[in-house]
């Protein structure tokens, strides 16, 4: 039983079937949901005798810290976490004048192929459940002794192919009664699954949906992302327009911006009408090298008048600010550097 990925109300059900009154769950519940405690040793309103049961029949997701960079340049850090068996994961801190937030992932791997991620290297081992999603920023907030206050769901992973856990991870997280994060302070990054996309508006949950799209047609979305060869562009942006109908939130389109690929002038004006009438933001991305891929980042003056296109059209963009450059803070370089390494 997999104690933190449970609602309270699924808690209570099962300190009932252990003979415990319901405000035990209510305790048990706030230590690990907002007190962020490793052990049930530290729960020290239990009595001794249920903290044994727990120990016993209940084990606790705490990931251990495997390896850790800091940024020199913006205070940027990196963290890779071992899960209970053995498998890695990462996390970033990224600190702002309006907050802390966190990138997380939400796979072992991931199974999408974009030919530009190191992510994707390796292929998916597995799921990651709630509990491990969530203590990823418990962990984190608690080495760094900081306030957590934004989550974007970024890091290795597809997050709508792990929809279940992605939906139990943002309630929990949200919840009153645990560090309750802001649904709208919450960001999930999905490369365009149409029908989950539609499921997930249905949840009436007000976080963020950001669509990477990093190309303005199919035909060059085709070569990035093996996605699109499965779902059209059109189906895909039928999918987020009904989830603006229904959630009202605006939508984030990430654009990776990739040196003679999708960067070109005609590639703006593509874009700017593909966007035309949507209530939306677009974030440019110059593309992060990486030793097993032949891309190259855009150079600056490209990524400025890619933008000043779009913004002449009247869409909302920025130029994403690259964070933790000196330590390879794009998503999948740290993990498979450590793979690597374990390999030899």
């Amino acid at each position: 039983m997999d104690i933190k990925s449970l609602y309270l109300d699924e808690l209570v059900i099962e300190m009932n079937k252990l003979d415990q009154p319901a405000f035990r769950a209510k305790q048990i519940y706030k230590w690990i949901h907002k007190k962020l405690v490793g052990s049930y040793d530290d729960m020290t309103n239990l009595p001794k005798q249920l903290r044994n049961i727990l120990n016993e029949h209940y084990p606790l997701t705490v990931l251990k810290a495997a390896d850790s960079l800091v940024s020199e340049k913006d205070g940027t850090v990196k963290y890779l976490f071992r899960l209970n068996d053995d498998r890695v994961i990462e996390s970033v801190l990224m600190k702002y004048h309006h907050g802390n937030s966190v990138c997380i992932s939400s796979q072992v791997g991931c199974r999408m192929g974009c030919t530009f991620c190191a992510s994707t290297i390796g292929g998916k081992e597995r799921d990651l459940t709630a509990s491990e999603m969530l203590d990823q920023i418990y962990r984190i907030q608690t080495i760094s002794g900081e306030r957590v206050s934004n989550v974007v769901v970024m890091g290795t992973g597809e997050p709508l192919d792990n929809y279940n856990n992605l939906v139990r991870f943002i309630r929990i997280l949200s919840d009153s009664g645990g560090l309750n994060i802001s649904a709208r302070n919450i960001t999930v990054s999905t490369c365009g699954i149409p029908d989950k996309i539609r499921v997930l508006a249905d949840e009436e949950l007000p976080i963020t949906l950001a669509l990477s799209l990093h190309a303005p047609n199919n035909e060059i979305r085709k070569k990035l992302m093996p996605i699109a060869r499965q779902y059209e562009l059109s189906v895909v942006m039928e999918a987020v327009k009904y989830y603006y109908e229904r959630t009202g939130r605006r939508l984030t389109f990430e654009y990776c911006l990739t040196e003679g690929i999708n960067d070109e002038e005609e590639h703006a004006k593509e874009l700017s009408q593909l966007l035309k009438g949507y209530n939306c933001h677009v974030n440019l991305i110059p593309v992060n090298p990486i030793k097993e891929r032949t891309f190259i980042k855009s150079n600056s003056n490209k990524i400025q008048k890619f933008k000043n296109i779009l913004e002449k059209y009247r869409i909302n963009v920025t130029i994403r600010r690259e964070m933790g450059s000196d330590i390879n803070a794009a998503c999948g370089q740290l993990r498979k550097s450590h793979l690597d390494q374990s390999s030899k």
